[in-house]
């Protein structure tokens, strides 16, 4: 069954070769192209946001988990705003890649007048929203995300090592954002295991990205080419440990429970392994959402978590 957000390929008639680099006939109407670029498939990412209410012990209490999904609704504006961006400063790249150039944009289905119109249009709701119904820190950093957003898509996203570290602030951004609606503090060792895991999310993605390109012959990304194979398996080697160490500290120093929070170590460290089996044994190519939601192995490590989690803040505590 076809679904909104689903990739609509031209499929080639039966024993025709595939043209990798022809036109894309429109398939989907304008409404569905929209919501399609607007990726909501990706704002599982988002879900940092709640991280703050999660571990400062306030789950269940209803006016900050009111804050907390006002943010995260937010967050998913704005994110979706970039994604806007993004395409119309990627299009003709996008057209060149055997996949990117179903997107929307590079197959014709959603003007590039009208997406012109969505991202303002979603960027000014998402701010106006945080500051009118969460607080005004919140809303300056929903108002730094979208600028670094902008800043990723203008040129930060061609500069080798800072394309991905840039992604891990907006990682923490959500994070911090999260913990101020529900007037949280996020510790040190959070915002800490935030950037590593985002980092780590990055690199691999760069990973996934270079060895299709390698297979492809394709060049849809410029910073690729700063990026070899070696040194990408080397900063995942080095942000995989990094997110481990950083996360069992956080643990054994966790604000409400103190160590007892380190049982929920196993489910963190199998999700990373899985993860990377899936990249580096499965040649997985899929997008980070698309996996952590795709994969069963991967929801059961992120169910685990929030159920021992959730029992060890609110039920055992």
């Amino acid at each position: 069954m076809e679904t909104i957000t689903s990739e609509q390929p031209n499929v080639p008639a039966e024993g025709a070769p595939a043209d990798a680099t022809g036109p894309v006939a429109p398939r989907r109407s304008p409404l569905r192209a929209a919501i399609k670029t607007g990726r909501p498939q990706e704002w599982i990412k988002n879900l940092f946001v709640f991280a703050g209410l999660l571990f400062s012990g306030k789950f269940n209490q209803s006016h900050e988990v009111l804050e907390a999904t006002l943010t995260f609704i937010s967050f998913c504006m704005i994110s979706s705003a970039g994604y806007f961006l993004n395409d119309l400063l990627d299009v003709e790249l996008d057209r060149q890649h055997p996949r990117k150039r179903y997107r929307p944009l590079a197959a014709g289905e959603l003007s590039e007048g009208t997406a012109k119109t969505i991202a303002p249009l979603l960027a000014i709701a998402a701010i106006g929203l945080t500051f009118a119904t969460v607080n005004w820190k919140v809303g300056l950093m929903v108002v730094g995300y979208g600028v670094a957003q902008v800043a990723y898509s203008l040129g930060l996203k061609q500069v080798v090592i800072v394309d991905v570290m840039t992604l891990a602030a907006l990682f923490i951004l959500r994070v911090a954002a999260g913990a101020s609606a529900v007037d949280a503090h996020a510790s040190e060792w959070l915002i800490l295991c935030t950037g590593m895991i985002a980092m780590f999310l990055g690199f691999t993605k760069r990973r996934q990205e270079a060895v299709s390109e390698l297979h492809q012959g394709t060049s849809s990304r410029p910073v690729l080419e700063h990026y070899s194979l070696p040194f990408l398996d080397q900063m995942v080697s080095l942000v995989t440990t990094g997110t481990v160490i950083s996360y069992a500290i956080y643990t054994v120093n966790s604000p409400l429970i103190g160590s007892r929070m380190m049982l929920t170590i196993p489910p963190v460290v199998y999700g990373i392994f899985r993860y990377l089996y899936l990249i580096y044994d499965r040649s997985d190519d899929r997008s980070t959402s698309a996996m952590v939601s795709g994969d069963k192995g991967m929801i059961a490590a992120g169910a685990s978590f929030v159920v021992i989690a959730f029992l060890l803040l609110y039920v055992f505590k």
